[in-house]
């Protein structure tokens, strides 16, 4: 009985589609594997997008990862210091994967 219902909840997550949307200036691309198996759990990640400006050096560890994990990287330029376009573009980003 127990088993069944184990395949049943798999069953029930593998139809549930998400959208992995990271701040890659905030993230490290060593934590990728450990969320992607996780996320798993839950459903497809149907859309996965990284964030960040990709014009500068500190976002080479995240380069080595996208293709393995099929993440498409989105550019944020950094126009004004201290402010967070890359914040703001995901929060456009996911109310438009939403509706």
């Amino acid at each position: 009985m127990g088993v069944s219902r184990m395949g049943e909840k798999a069953m029930e997550n593998s139809s549930n589609k998400l959208a992995v949307l990271i701040d890659a200036e905030n993230a490290q691309p060593s934590i990728v594997a450990g969320l992607m198996v996780e996320i798993a759990n839950y459903g497809t990640a149907s859309v996965r997008r990284i964030y960040g400006d990709w014009t500068g050096p500190g976002l080479k560890g995240w380069k080595d990862v996208l293709l393995q994990y099929s993440i498409q990287p989105m550019q944020q330029f950094v126009y004004t210091k201290g402010k967070n376009a890359t914040d703001s573009a995901m929060i456009i980003d996911a109310m438009d994967l939403l509706y």
